[in-house]
C-alpha cells in the first residue's frame, strides 16, 4: 500500500441547527488501496466520516465544521462537488436515493456521460463494468420492475463507471436478502483487486469480517478502538456483545432457524405441522398480481389457476398471541404479502377468520394494522398524542397515557412526531395500531439499519406485543431478529408459502 489518500485531522463538526457536535476532536488516515470498516451505535458519526469524505459536508450538509479534511490531494472545503465525481464514488443505503435515469443501461453510463467523455470510452467502461460484474441480465430493465438486490447491484455499477480511485458503501447492506449480501461483498472482492480505497459504514459485520484490513469503532464521535482485520475477527462473541455490535457469525443462527443453510427460502418444503389450531388466524384465497388486465363489465377475481400471480396462498394458518417472523428473497413477495393481509392492496379479495368473524376486502382494516419500513409516511399530525388519538373510535386520553407509558414514549405526547428519531417513531406508529385494537400487527423490515441495541429494543417490544395477545407478522432480513424474538417462520417463496415453521 502507498501513503494516505484520506487525511481527516482534528475535525469537529455540528450539523446545522443541532446544539450539539456530532465529530469531536476526530482524526483517521486511510492508506490507498485499504478497506476500512466503520462500525459502531448509530449516530456515533460513521455517515459523517463518509459525508466528510465524499464532500457532502461541507457542501450539501452544512455546519461548523473545524479541522482539516484532505482526500486525494484535494483540500474537501475548497474544492466542488464535481470536481470529485471521477475521485470518489458513493453508495448509498437506499440505491434509489443515487438513481437519475428510469433504465439500467442509462443508469450505468450516467456517471462518465455526466462529465463529458466520449461516447466510445463511456461504451468501453460500461462493458468492462457489465462483464467484470456479471451482471448482463439487468441490461435493458426498468429500474422500477428490479429487486432490492438488483437496484444495489446497479448502484455499485454505475459508481464502477466512473473509475473512481476511492469507494464508499453507507449501510449498503441494510435492504439485502442473504444472497444478494453476498453478491454484494462480491463486488467489494473485485474492488479490492483493482486496488481501490473502499470506506464501509456498516452495522451487519458477517460478510465482511475477512474483507477488511482495518475496523474503526466509533461511540459518540469519536473513535474509541481501531483494530486489524485479523484482531478484528479474533474477537470472541463476548467482546463483540459489550461493544454493542452484530455478531460476526450468522450462518449458524439461521441454519438453527429454519433448517435452509443460510439460504432461507430457498426450496425448504411445506411444514405446517402445529401450526393448524382452534386459535389461530385463518387466512383464504390471497390471491394477487400487479398485471393489471383490462376488462368491459366486470372485474376477473384471481384464483390459485391464474398465471403471472405475484401472491399465491389459498390457505393459511397464523398462530395466535405469537411472533412471526416472514422470511424469504428480495422480490419474492414478502412485503406484497403483508399489504395485502393488511387490505391495502384493494384488488386482493382475500379473506381473514378470527374469533368467529370473517374479514373481507378493506374490512381488514379493521383487525390488522401495518409498522412500515419508513413510519414517515403513516405519521399525519402535529404531536405524538393527537396521533395515537387519530385510531381511535372515542378519545381516551387516560388510554393514551397508558399506551405511551407502556412503550416508554410518554414524555413525547406533546412533541411533533416528525421530530422523534427513527426508532421513537417507529413506537409512535404501534401506539397507534394499539389504540386502534389491532390484534394482528405487521412489521415490514423493522430492523433495518438498526444498531444492535436498537434491534434488541425491537425484539422485546414485538415480544410484549405477543405477550399482550396480539399476533405479530415481521418481515425480515435479520437472522439476529428471529432468534432473539420469534415463535415461528413464515417463508415466501415466488409469492407462495414455502413453509412454516415452529423454532
Amino acid at each position: 500500500m502507498n501513503g494516505n489518500i484520506v487525511k481527516i485531522e482534528k475535525v469537529n463538526f455540528k450539523y446545522k441547527g443541532s446544539e450539539e457536535g456530532l465529530l469531536k476532536d476526530t482524526s483517521l488516515n486511510i492508506k490507498k488501496g485499504e478497506t476500512v470498516l466503520l462500525t459502531g451505535a448509530s449516530g456515533s458519526g460513521k455517515t459523517t466520516i463518509i459525508r466528510l469524505i465524499n464532500g457532502l459536508i461541507p457542501h450539501y450538509y452544512q455546519g461548523d465544521l473545524e479541522g482539516d479534511v484532505e482526500v486525494a490531494g484535494y483540500d474537501i472545503a475548497k474544492t466542488e462537488l464535481y470536481e470529485l465525481a471521477g475521485v470518489v464514488g458513493t453508495v448509498f443505503q437506499n440505491p434509489r436515493s443515487q438513481f437519475f435515469s428510469v433504465d439500467t443501461d442509462g443508469e450505468i453510463v450516467f456517471g462518465p456521460e455526466n462529465i463529458g467523455l466520449d461516447p466510445k470510452e463511456i461504451l468501453e467502461r460500461k462493458n468492462d463494468v457489465v462483464r467484470e460484474m456479471h451482471i448482463e441480465k439487468l441490461l435493458g430493465r426498468s429500474l422500477f420492475e428490479l429487486s432490492g438486490g438488483e437496484k444495489q447491484s446497479i448502484a455499485c455499477a454505475s459508481v464502477s463507471a466512473l473509475l473512481p480511485e476511492i469507494i464508499l458503501l453507507d449501510e449498503p447492506s441494510s435492504n439485502l436478502d442473504q444472497s444478494a449480501i453476498r453478491k454484494l461483498a462480491d463486488e467489494i472482492r473485485l474492488w479490492k483487486s483493482q486496488g481501490k480505497t473502499i470506506v464501509i459504514s456498516e452495522h451487519r459485520l458477517w460478510y465482511l469480517k475477512d474483507l477488511v484490513d482495518r475496523v474503526i469503532y466509533m461511540d459518540h464521535g469519536k473513535i474509541r478502538h481501531e483494530w486489524t482485520g485479523g484482531e478484528f475477527r479474533s474477537l470472541g462473541k463476548t467482546d463483540i456483545k459489550k461493544l454493542q455490535l452484530r455478531p460476526l457469525e450468522v450462518k449458524d443462527i439461521l441454519s438453527a432457524s429454519c433448517g435452509c443453510e443460510g439460504e432461507c427460502g430457498m426450496e425448504c418444503g411445506m411444514d405446517l405441522s402445529g401450526t393448524d389450531t382452534d386459535d389461530g388466524i385463518m387466512l383464504d384465497d390471497f390471491f394477487f398480481s400487479y398485471e393489471r388486465k383490462p376488462y368491459l363489465f366486470w372485474k376477473k377475481q384471481f384464483s390459485a389457476e391464474d398465471e403471472n400471480l405475484t401472491l399465491c396462498i389459498p390457505h393459511l394458518v397464523l398462530p395466535a398471541a405469537s411472533v412471526i417472523g416472514v422470511v424469504g428473497k428480495n422480490g419474492t413477495g414478502k412485503s406484497t404479502f403483508l399489504k395485502c393481509l393488511c387490505g391495502l392492496e384493494k384488488d386482493c379479495k382475500g379473506k381473514v377468520e378470527y374469533e368467529g368473524k370473517t374479514y373481507k376486502g378493506r374490512e381488514r382494516l379493521k383487525l390488522c394494522y401495518m409498522v412500515m419500513q419508513d413510519v414517515n409516511h403513516q405519521l399525519f399530525t402535529d404531536s405524538v398524542g393527537a396521533e395515537v388519538i387519530l385510531s381511535m373510535e372515542t378519545e381516551d386520553n387516560e388510554r393514551v397515557d397508558e399506551i405511551l407509558e407502556s412503550l416508554g414514549i410518554l414524555e413525547f405526547k406533546d412533541k411533533h412526531p416528525m421530530a422523534l428519531s427513527g426508532g421513537q417513531k417507529q413506537r409512535v406508529a404501534i401506539a397507534s395500531a394499539m389504540a386502534a385494537s389491532a390484534k394482528l400487527m405487521l412489521f415490514d423490515e423493522p430492523t433495518s439499519g438498526l444498531d444492535y441495541s436498537h434491534m434488541e429494543q425491537v425484539a422485546k417490544l414485538l415480544q410484549s406485543l405477543a405477550s399482550s395477545g396480539i399476533t405479530v407478522l415481521v418481515a425480515t432480513h435479520d437472522p439476529e431478529l428471529i432468534e432473539m424474538c420469534c415463535d415461528y417462520l413464515l417463508c415466501i417463496e415466488n409469492g407462495k408459502t414455502g413453509y412454516m415453521k415452529r423454532l
